[in-house]
């Protein structure tokens, strides 16, 4: 089983060290997502309709809502991967677009420079950091990889996933599910509440939105699993019933196939950094 070495929740977003040996269901996140692999056997990743290496040499940016999952070699012993979630609100506070966290490539290359501070700024997390210290890093970093990312672009990237949702019967659709994120949500009668059969109500959210509505939804219970992990005590299998899981064991599986680690391994490497 994969696990959790380090997890930081704070303003920025999340930063977190994994050991990962298992493979993950293609999910999405709302916030910018880096990943840079720090140790062990190489893997590899999906993200929209490329297959890409994760490895030592180059850093995977994945924009907020593209569906992507991780695809390990080393079933056993597994790799070592620093991975960031960025807050596009962190990022640039004062940006109107909702699109205002974008890089300019999926992958692009590790300089000396770069994979020093990656490396740094790793074993601060690693090293129970205050809260000015990593915010600090982290800032420094992310700003080096979105610059490196546009430097090295080749073509521009597809402006329609993370960007406006200018259909008002998608965004109704958005409203419902976000109201009461549960996995007890009936998506057919969310379509028909908006007045959308089902085959245009997926059609149409996806070219809307980038991703299909049962990924949304994904995405939108594992925030709400992510925040009471770490925000409070309540028992694992209470989390699972809230998020509208008829069993614990259903809600692991569930956190499992999204995040690559049992919620109780998460729990345990969890911290929040408070401003």
């Amino acid at each position: 089983m994969s696990r959790a070495l380090a997890v930081f929740h704070g303003r920025f977003g999340r930063a977190t060290v994994y050991q990962l040996n298992r493979p993950f269901n293609i999910h999405a996140h709302r916030e910018g997502h880096l990943i840079f692999h720090v140790g062990g056997m190489p893997a590899c990743i999906d993200v929209s309709n490329g297959h890409y290496d994760l490895t030592e040499t180059s850093v995977v940016a994945v924009n907020p809502w593209e569906p992507h999952n991780f695809l390990p070699t080393d079933l056993d012993g597994g790799a070592i991967f620093f991975v960031l979630y960025v807050n596009a609100e962190w990022f640039a506070p004062d940006a109107s677009r909702s699109d205002r966290l974008r890089f300019g490539r999926t992958q692009f290359r590790r300089t000396p420079a770069l994979d020093k501070h990656i490396r740094r700024t790793a074993a601060l997390v690693c090293g129970a950091p205050s809260l000015s210290s990593l915010d600090s890093e982290l800032r420094r970093l992310i700003d080096i990889c979105y610059d490196e990312s546009w430097q090295q672009a080749e073509i521009a990237r597809d402006p329609r996933a993370g960007g406006a949702v200018t259909d008002f019967r998608v965004r109704k659709c958005i409203k419902m599910m976000s109201e009461s994120p549960g996995a007890e949500v009936e998506l057919d009668a969310i379509a028909r509440e908006s007045g959308l059969s089902r085959p245009h109500f997926y059609r149409l959210f996806r070219v809307q939105t980038g991703v299909t509505p049962n990924l949304y939804l994904n995405t939108l219970i594992m925030e709400q699993a992510l925040e009471a992990l770490v925000a409070s005590e309540a028992p694992i299998a209470d989390i699972g019933f809230d998020l509208g899981f008829s069993s614990q064991s259903g809600f692991t599986r569930f956190f499992a196939a999204n995040v690559g680690m049992a919620p109780t391994d998460y729990r345990r490497a969890a911290k929040v950094l408070r401003a």
